[in-house]
């Protein structure tokens, strides 16, 4: 949480003292901003039509659900000011991927790579990063996979690509990754190496939970295909 103090600090430096000149970036700034939620509409839709495409067809649904989030206007600034860039809007579009934000929660591991194949065969996504933190996670046991894509929006009196990040996950994986992001922000905590080695240690057996479900759902699947063609005449 930002104090009152940096606050004013890093407004100070993106809004002039003329009237003005500060509507007109306020006003610049909204319109930025809504190109941002119009970017996360766009990819939404693409994935929820994906999973309804999925689930006519008779399969399993790979997404349970699907949560969305712009940040906000104070953490963009400091963003920019942690990453040592300018901090104007144009540096926003220029040196920010995560503005735009789109979190996919699957039930199953396999589903998190399903959906992110699905999404870059999109003929108008563009996957401008990835980083698997499934296969390679975090030192703190974070796991997850994101992506950057890039989509064009259409407006009024021009198309203009915007990015979003997509996250891809598991239940589990989000449940401690919830958890994990309340606590860390709590201050003066004693016995921090042993919290944190115990984070690490959920982070695995939650991962370890995960890979063993896929199995038994793989088995199931398997004595079902099985039984099926036994019964067949």
């Amino acid at each position: 949480m930002l104090s009152e103090d940096k606050a004013k600090e890093l407004m100070s430096e993106i809004l002039p003292d003329d009237p003005e000149k500060m509507r007109e970036i306020l006003e610049t700034f909204d319109v930025l901003m809504m190109r941002y939620d119009s970017a996360i509409r766009e990819v939404r839709t693409k994935l929820e039509i994906l999973n309804d495409e999925l689930s006519l067809h008779g399969q399993q649904s790979p997404i349970s659900a699907i949560n969305s989030r712009r940040k906000k206007p104070m953490s963009i600034l400091e963003k920019l000011k942690r990453y040592g860039v300018e901090v104007s809007l144009d540096s926003i579009e220029k040196n920010l991927n995560d503005v735009a934000g789109i979190r996919v929660i699957c039930s199953f591991v396999d589903d998190i790579y399903k959906v992110a194949a699905m999404l870059a065969r999109q003929d108008d996504i563009k996957v401008v990063q990835i980083k698997d933190y499934i296969k390679n996670p975090k030192p703190n046991g974070y796991r997850s996979y994101h992506m950057i894509v890039e989509v064009p929006v259409f407006f009024s009196n021009e198309k203009r690509p915007m990015r979003v990040e997509v996250q891809i996950r598991t239940v589990a994986m989000d449940f401690w990754a919830s958890l994990e992001h309340k606590m860390k922000y709590k201050q003066d905590i004693e016995n921090a190496e042993e919290i944190m080695a115990q984070l690490k240690e959920c982070a695995d057996t939650i991962s370890e939970t995960d890979m063993k479900m896929m199995r038994i759902r793989e088995k199931i699947r398997a004595d079902r295909t099985e039984q099926e063609t036994f019964v067949q005449p």
